[in-house]
């Protein structure tokens, strides 16, 4: 298991207070005109570059499968749970650009005219155009933690984005061995149903020359019905997973039906199995990063919360012109500039404050709980990918060993039936066998196609 991550340096609240009272003192030399000169903004955290988006060169490629290829692709670009996240992640990157600007200087631009009378006075204009700037100064790290956890929900709503781009390959990867797995399927059902009908065949033949009675005839006939029944269903289960591909490529359910009615043989990938994967590289899971990000999210914001116990600084300053005449304004105005410092000091508020850091520290604590969830969970499903996958492919060796017997003693059955040497019963059996093998046999190597791609999901899939 990762340990916690451990929390940011952050101000000792201990240490604030001292500092408070003494840049108390700083109030003082804001009002001297020395300090008309404003400071420019923190400049915002750089953004983390994340890996390239997810392409055709990523994993799904190993099963050398152009459809597969072709399909995860059109997904990718048009899932609607991607472009979801994807918004999300422009909406995120947004707020923060909203919450950099707001801790920064603000200058606006004013003016006005006025035109006044009285009863004894003639009418008589004014104008005034003017510049505010306003700047509170991040003494105590208040709006530096805001910005800081503003660009750690980016980096969560990127990773977000990332899980659900590798979510959405996976998808179309298991929805598409499960429909090759199935076509395998339907094949076995088929050919095992034209063996059914050529006994059936022999039956009635047998049955004519007075050799076995009616009874066999229609056992013959309820194998051949059941084996029969088997296909509608089979086709039912390959319909819908044709418009399950089709809508998660963003496409209408029969738009995949020239593409993938075809049969084609499953794809197969050859995986290098371990018995132990190392901890650390779940990491590259986009999940167990997003639940990183929102620990240091939730970091900042404690420390946010509890920087607004302290006093804030702010230095205000205006230029305005003013005159008798619009023209005059550019020619003989008068000038006149302020310059304001402010000290703010929260005394009573009825502990909100105390709440609000109380609150934000409870988020942190969730924070931590579903991150620890985040990783178990990470785990559980590399452990129980590679349980899956590892027992399969030894099922399916001793399946097609089976599968092999069942055809030999299924082709056995049918030449001594022919012969008269044995009773129908014992064909009956094989050819039960016989298909129960080969559909066990075919099920299991989709299968193992599927255990492939959960364990690749696992390990963080096309996270670079």
């Amino acid at each position: 298991m990762f340990p916690l991550i451990s929390p940011s340096c952050r101000h000792p609240r201990s240490a604030r207070l001292p500092l408070a009272l003494g840049l108390t003192a700083i109030v003082v030399s804001l009002l001297l005109p020395g300090c008309a000169n404003l400071p420019s903004a923190d400049t915002p955290p750089a953004e983390v570059e994340y890996s390239a988006p997810l392409t055709s060169g990523s994993w799904w490629t190993r099963f050398n499968d152009p459809d597969l290829t072709q399909l995860v692709n059109q997904a990718l670009a048009a899932n609607t749970s991607i472009r979801t996240a994807q918004a999300a992640l422009q909406q995120s990157r947004a707020l923060r650009d909203v919450n950099v600007a707001s801790t920064g200087p603000s200058v606006s631009l004013s003016g006005s005219a006025q035109r006044a009378q009285t009863e004894f006075t003639d009418a008589s204009n004014s104008f005034k155009a003017g510049l505010d700037a306003r700047w509170e100064m991040d003494v105590f790290g208040a709006n530096r933690s805001s910005n800081l956890a503003s660009e750690s929900d980016v980096q969560t709503a990127a990773a977000n984005l990332r899980d659900v781009q590798v979510s959405v390959a996976a998808e179309v990867a298991l929805a598409y061995i499960q429909l090759r797995g199935v076509q395998a399927q339907l094949g076995v059902a088929q050919a095992n149903l034209a063996s059914q009908q050529e006994t059936l065949q022999i039956t009635q033949w047998r049955a004519q020359a007075g050799l076995v009675t009616s009874l066999e005839v229609e056992q013959a006939q309820t194998s051949v019905a059941q084996t029969a029944a088997q296909i509608p269903a089979l086709q039912t289960t390959l319909a819908k997973a044709r418009h399950g591909l089709a809508v998660l490529t963003g496409q209408r359910p029969l738009d995949l039906d020239s593409l993938l009615s075809p049969v084609k043989p499953l794809p197969q990938t050859t995986l290098a199995l371990t018995e132990q994967i190392p901890a650390d590289t779940l990491r590259q899971r986009a999940d167990v990063r997003a639940a990183e990000h929102r620990i240091s999210a939730a970091l900042a914001r404690v420390d946010a919360a509890d920087a607004r116990r302290y006093p804030s600084f702010s230095l205000g300053g205006s230029l305005s012109l003013s005159a008798l005449t619009l023209a005059g304004l550019s020619n003989g105005a008068t000038l006149a500039s302020s310059l304001l410092g402010s000290l703010s000091v929260p005394l009573f508020d009825g502990g909100a404050i105390k709440s609000q850091v109380l609150a934000q520290e409870a988020s942190l604590e969730q924070a931590r709980a579903a991150y620890q969830n985040t990783v178990l969970t990470a785990l559980k499903e590399v452990e129980d990918a590679l349980v899956s996958l590892k027992n399969n492919l030894a099922r399916l060796n001793l399946q097609q060993l089976a599968a092999s017997s069942a055809r030999n003693a299924n082709l056995l059955a049918q030449n001594r039936y022919a012969s008269g040497l044995i009773d129908f019963q014992t064909v009956l059996q094989t050819q039960r066998t016989l298909l129960s093998a080969q559909d066990s046999a075919t099920s299991l190597q989709a299968d193992i196609g599927a255990d492939q791609v959960r364990l690749i999901k696992a390990l963080g899939g096309g996270w670079k």
